[in-house]
């Protein structure tokens, strides 16, 4: 079966940095973001491309477990690899290296739902999902 990830790089900026110098802890569900949308832009499921389905996909569930920290002026690598599964969800598992020593400074997943534009949970996947896993051979 087909892996599908993305690779994106990220500036450590100054703002993001705490009192002892360390990238602030709620920086890095900033930086998974950055791999989802890298990821939904290489592979055409971006969050316009799901909403002009008639679909929004809101976060259910976020980890993360802390390795060693990024600095201000490291770049931060993040590779975001879509989980394949049958249900209505959208899955990725993120590693976060920091781009000078290849050294991993975080890994986590997260989980999107599908709901429409009444707010509503929907149960099984969309078509639209659907299609695009059947695109990248990751249909059933």
């Amino acid at each position: 079966m087909n892996q599908l990830s993305a690779i994106t790089e990220v500036k450590v900026r100054f703002s993001e940095v705490d009192s002892i110098k360390f990238v602030w802890h709620g920086h890095y569900l900033k930086y998974f973001e950055e791999g989802r949308e890298a990821f939904g832009d290489k592979y055409g499921i971006a969050y316009l491309d799901i909403f002009s389905q008639g679909l929004i996909t809101p976060l259910v569930n976020v980890n993360c477990d802390f390795k060693r920290p990024l600095e201000y002026g490291d770049t931060a690598v993040i590779e975001t690899r879509f989980i394949n599964t049958e249900a209505a969800k959208i899955c990725f598992e993120f590693t976060i290296r920091r781009k000078a020593d290849g050294e991993i400074a975080a890994t986590g997943s997260s989980t999107q739902v599908f709901l429409n534009h009444e707010r509503e949970l929907l149960l099984t996947p969309p078509a639209c999902f659907t299609d695009w896993k059947n695109k990248w051979g990751l249909g059933s």
